[in-house]
């Protein structure tokens, strides 16, 4: 399969190009021929064009690819090695959302050929690849799994805004059905990733280190969250007790924040409605899950509560949001946390403007009902910086004293500011 692909005489599809997706597609194509296909046209436009819809990628990676972007199902027919690297959301319950996962199966398993290789790199809970996935592909092809097409899985490791751990230079974890289809699929990975191969022992394990790896860390950022929530309480600054505890070789350095995005904040409930479906309540992950959804509210009741004792009246109150993005330099809006805190002032019948250089106006109004205003619409209340973009940290208090009221709140998430400040009224978590 490798040298045929290397040779040209077959080719390889990547189904989904997104953040995942896309990178995916470009490496491989430097080595082979490879058709890249979305259900999205005005994504599919762009990369015809050499331009990554969630800039993230440069125009110079497109350049010396062979590689085709369609959005016609009909041209996966001439490929024998399958990439699924779709998007694995959670639906308004808080439960897996496999749909578009399906609907990739489908749309593969149409055009599926015998000896064929299909490998998944959406996240999912252990057992969904052989469970959910290839049954689907089965009775779309009307082929034998194992006996006439080949499965694995090798969980992305994608971290976006990152110019430094990227695609090639982490470690990739693959697997496969069997011990032929596991060689096969770590030897095409080989071809692109400098920093090595793991090659875990069943799709299940390789499934398995995916969902802990987000999980693992939302837990941790949970109980930053709670100390953060306990320190306010004794006023003693969060950063500051994180930057002391931080001089031990061996404390690890997580902080508090809005958990958003397509991973951390949604991989976990994956874990738990599998581990729910063999009677485990799983507390720990579940009571992480809770604090860190919860943050939006308590950040923007804190808010409330500094401005009340500001004297301010809340409901002639103008407040700025800085940030839209789930997290610094993105561009990706995906279940944002940023959010809840706008909703939460709304909800008190404050006036609330919203600003991020990265975000899409045209994404955040048909995601989230909100438009984003072009420049701030000076004076304001209080002023929340919730994403530590590059533009932002730099910012001085001269800044934000030009867009406020004579008395006025900075709420710095991050607490990029902490040391900076003499004039406005400060809160960090």
């Amino acid at each position: 399969m490798i040298s045929s692909l290397l040779e040209g005489k077959k080719k390889l599809a990547v189904i989904g190009l997104g953040y995942v997706g896309l990178p995916v597609a470009l490496e491989l194509a430097r080595k082979m021929k490879v058709i890249g296909y979305d259900v999205k046209s005005d994504r599919i436009a762009l990369m015809k064009k050499g331009i990554d819809p969630n800039k993230e990628i440069s125009s110079e990676a497109f350049k010396g690819c062979d590689i085709t972007f369609t959005t016609d199902p009909d041209d996966l027919a001439a490929a024998s090695f399958y990439i699924v690297a779709v998007p694995t959301p959670i639906d308004d319950h808080k439960q897996p959302d496999l749909g578009p996962l399906i609907n990739a199966c489908e749309t593969v398993g149409e055009h599926l050929s015998e000896g064929d290789y299909v490998v998944f790199e959406s996240t999912v809970y252990p057992g969904c690849t052989e469970e959910d996935c290839v049954p689907v592909l089965e009775e779309k092809s009307g082929l034998a799994y194992k006996k006439q097409f080949k499965v694995g899985f090798s969980p992305e490791r994608i971290n976006p805004g990152d110019q430094i751990h990227t695609l090639t230079t982490i470690k990739k974890v693959t697997s496969g059905c069997d011990e032929l289809s596991a060689e096969v699929i770590a030897s095409l990975y080989e071809l692109i990733i400098t920093a090595g191969i793991h090659r875990a022992s069943s799709i299940k394990v390789a499934e398995a280190a995916k969902i802990i790896e987000n999980t693992q860390r939302d837990i941790n950022i949970a109980f930053m969250n709670e100390l953060s929530m306990i320190f306010k309480k004794m006023d003693i600054n969060t950063f500051e007790v994180l930057e002391a505890a931080g001089t031990k070789w061996n404390f690890l350095r997580f902080y508090p924040g809005l958990v958003g995005g397509h991973c951390i904040g949604v991989d976990p409930y994956y874990l738990t409605y599998k581990s729910g479906k063999f009677g485990h309540h799983a507390r720990i992950i579940n009571s992480g899950r809770d604090i860190n959804d919860g943050m939006g509210s308590f950040v923007a009741n804190q808010g409330l509560k500094k401005l009340v004792e500001m004297r301010k009246d809340i409901q002639s109150c103008r407040i700025l949001v800085m940030g839209m993005t789930f997290k610094e330099n993105v561009s990706d809006i995906r279940n944002s946390k940023v959010v809840d805190v706008i909703r939460e002032f709304r909800s008190y019948g404050i006036d609330v403007d919203v600003i991020d250089p990265h975000a899409s106006p045209e994404e955040v109004r048909e995601e989230y009902l909100l438009e984003l205003k072009s420049k701030p619409q000076p004076p304001y209340d209080a002023i929340v910086v919730a994403v530590n973009h590059d533009e932002y940290v730099q910012l001085k208090e001269e800044y934000f004293l030009s867009l406020c009221s004579n008395e006025a709140l900075l709420m710095d998430i991050k607490g990029i500011y902490r040391n900076g400040l003499k004039k406005l009224i400060y809160w960090s978590l």
